[in-house]
C-alpha cells in the first residue's frame, strides 16, 4: 500500500449504513490512530451546480433530470480532487454513498439505463473505490427501520416500498455485472440483517482480504 483506501458504503434507508460508516471509523481510529474523513454522495462543494443538486434531487423531473445529473458529475469530480484525493496518503476516506445509488436514482426516478448513468458520471471521473461494501436487506425491513430512527426526512414519492424494491433490484443487478460498472471498483455485498457487530466484521475482514489495511504499528506504506 502506498495509501490509505477509499471506501464505500451503499443501501437502501435503513440498512444501517451509518452505523457501518461510525464503526469502520472507530476502528481505523482505534487500531491505527488515524481519523478518517467521512464525505458524502454529495458534497456541494461547486457552487455553481448547487441549485441544480437541489432540484434534481428533491423535485426531480424530465426538464431537469439532464442538469442534475450533470451537476453530479461535476460535485463527484471537485469532491475527488479537493477531498478523496489529497486526502489518501494520509488517512482513509469513508463515503456514505458514491455512484451506485446515483445510478438506482436515475433508474427508478427517470428510467434511464444504469450503463448511461454511469456514462455521464464517470467520464471525468478518475478516482475508483478500493472497495464498495454494499448492505443488503428487503426493502420491508430497511422501511421498518428506516421508519424507527428519529429526525430523519422522508420523501413520499422516494420512500415507499414499491420505490425501494425497485432501487434494490438496481443494486443486484449492476452489482452482478461487475465488467460493466468497473468505477464501482471492487463490490463485496454484506447481509444486513445480521446482527451489526457482525456486519462490521464481516466489512472489516473483507478490507483485510483485499489487502486494503495497514500493518499495525505502521502507517500505509
Amino acid at each position: 500500500m502506498d495509501r490509505y483506501p477509499f471506501i464505500v458504503v451503499e443501501g437502501l434507508d435503513g440498512t444501517g449504513k451509518t452505523t457501518l460508516r461510525k464503526g469502520l471509523f472507530r476502528l481505523f481510529e482505534g487500531l491505527y490512530r488515524i481519523t478518517p474523513l467521512a464525505v458524502l454522495t454529495t458534497n456541494f462543494l461547486a457552487p455553481d451546480v448547487a441549485v441544480d443538486l437541489v432540484d434534481g434531487k428533491y423535485q426531480p423531473t424530465p426538464d431537469n433530470q439532464d442538469r442534475y445529473l450533470t451537476a453530479l458529475a461535476t460535485d463527484k469530480q471537485v469532491t475527488a480532487a479537493r477531498l478523496i484525493e489529497p486526502s489518501l496518503p494520509v488517512r482513509p476516506v469513508i463515503a456514505d454513498r458514491w455512484l451506485l445509488s446515483e445510478l438506482a436514482f436515475f433508474t427508478v426516478k427517470h428510467a434511464r439505463p444504469p450503463k448511461d448513468t454511469y456514462a455521464a458520471l464517470t467520464e471525468y471521473l478518475g478516482i475508483v473505490p478500493d472497495l464498495t461494501l454494499v448492505l443488503d436487506i428487503t426493502p420491508e425491513a430497511a422501511m421498518e427501520r428506516a421508519a424507527g430512527r428519529s429526525g430523519d426526512a422522508t420523501r413520499p414519492d422516494w420512500d415507499v416500498l414499491t420505490i425501494q424494491a425497485k432501487v434494490r433490484d438496481v443494486y443486484q443487478s449492476v452489482t452482478e455485472a461487475p465488467a460493466a460498472f468497473p468505477a464501482l471498483g471492487p463490490v463485496v455485498r454484506i447481509n444486513a440483517a445480521q446482527d451489526r457487530a457482525l456486519v462490521l466484521h464481516t466489512a472489516w475482514q473483507a478490507l483485510k482480504q483485499h489487502g486494503l489495511l495497514p500493518e499495525l504499528g505502521g502507517a500505509a506504506t
